[in-house]
């Protein structure tokens, strides 16, 4: 296995708010990516309006190699990309393509009611580990926590951040396995 080509997911930190900057770089590079983005209203003169906003500042998920990110950070030096590093193995930080799949399905549609949470809060919180079998998240497999009174499936990339769909309906969880100790 040959860390500096293989594609995986890397969650990377840029600066002063420039992920959608960044984002425009890759996409013109055909890079994928993905930054989770929600609708904020924002006050412009006397009016509000709906605007689409990054959840989280600073923070975009690039699915490619190693060598094609440094390369990227050599060639664009004003957008300062830094790996969020794996404070276990002091290397930067990979998400699993099946982990990352199931974090876009749930925080990549912007019209349903999900909640972002800080990873700290689900990891507390031991469910059990469940997959979505219908409905516009089906698939998505995660962790049932309980979030406002509501029954949702969490999905947590470890360190980074964790998002919890909107409520699903037990007849749509199929439980993959149970917590230890239960």
């Amino acid at each position: 296995m040959n860390k500096s080509t293989d594609i995986c997911w890397y969650p990377l930190r840029v600066t002063y708010s420039r992920e959608l900057l960044l984002k425009e770089v890759l996409d013109a590079e055909k890079i994928e990516n993905f930054i989770p983005m929600r609708y904020e209203y924002i006050k412009q003169g006397d009016r509000k309006i709906r605007k689409l906003v990054p959840v989280v500042h600073n923070l975009v998920f690039v699915h490619t190699s190693f060598a094609c990110i440094d390369q990227i950070k050599k060639s664009r030096l004003s957008l300062s990309i830094r790996y969020i590093i794996d404070r276990e193995t002091n290397r930067p930080l990979i998400v699993p393509e099946s982990q990352m799949r199931s974090f876009i399905a749930v925080s990549g549609n912007y019209e349903e009611q999900i909640v972002y949470l800080d990873p700290a809060l689900t990891a507390l919180r031991k469910g059990d580990q469940v997959r979505i079998t219908g409905g516009i998240f089906e698939g998505v497999e995660g962790v049932i926590i309980r979030v406002k009174g509501d029954r949702r499936v969490s999905v947590c990339i470890q360190g980074v951040m964790a998002v919890a769909t909107a409520y699903i309906h037990p007849s749509l969880i199929e439980v993959i396995s149970e917590p230890v100790g239960k």
